[in-house]
């Protein structure tokens, strides 16, 4: 009987020891979604940077004009794209959350163009909640900045 209950410890210990794990340091898990945001980004793929979203996901940019979807959100930034924006990166302010969910904070910054077409820098300030996948990765679920 006490190896049955001793099995049963240790296989609970061993399944729930992965999902704290996952949870332990939201901060290099959130730099590494932004590592990988950056860089679809920076190879100007909206394709890619729409993958970095889960398929319910809304992007809430300042206009308010809301993108909700791979498909709207792949719009989105295309139309940044398109519009010569250029050099994107995140800096992490603050992250935190748990085995499911992860919020970040970030400072961004961009070069685009101005008046006059000649580059320009850009920069503001974001917020980002994730949903931890299967494989531990960062999806974006809703994304708002200024």
């Amino acid at each position: 009987m006490r190896i049955i209950q001793a099995s049963a410890l240790a296989f609970c210990l061993l399944t729930a020891a992965p999902a704290i794990a996952l949870g332990a340091d939201a901060k290099t898990d959130v730099e590494k979604a932004y590592a990988t945001f950056d860089a679809a980004f920076n190879k100007q793929d909206a394709k890619a940077v729409a993958a970095n979203y889960v398929p319910t996901a809304k992007v809430l940019p300042p206009t308010h004009e809301v993108a909700s979807g791979p498909a709207e959100i792949e719009k989105f930034f295309a139309g940044f794209f398109a519009n010569g924006v250029t050099g994107h990166k995140l800096e992490v302010i603050d992250a935190g959350g748990n085995d499911k969910v992860v919020v970040g904070t970030a400072k961004w910054s961009a070069t685009g163009k101005d008046k006059d077409g000649k580059p320009a820098p850009f920069s503001g300030l974001a917020m980002h909640v994730f949903e931890r996948q299967a494989d531990g990765s960062l999806k974006l679920r809703f994304h708002t900045f200024n």
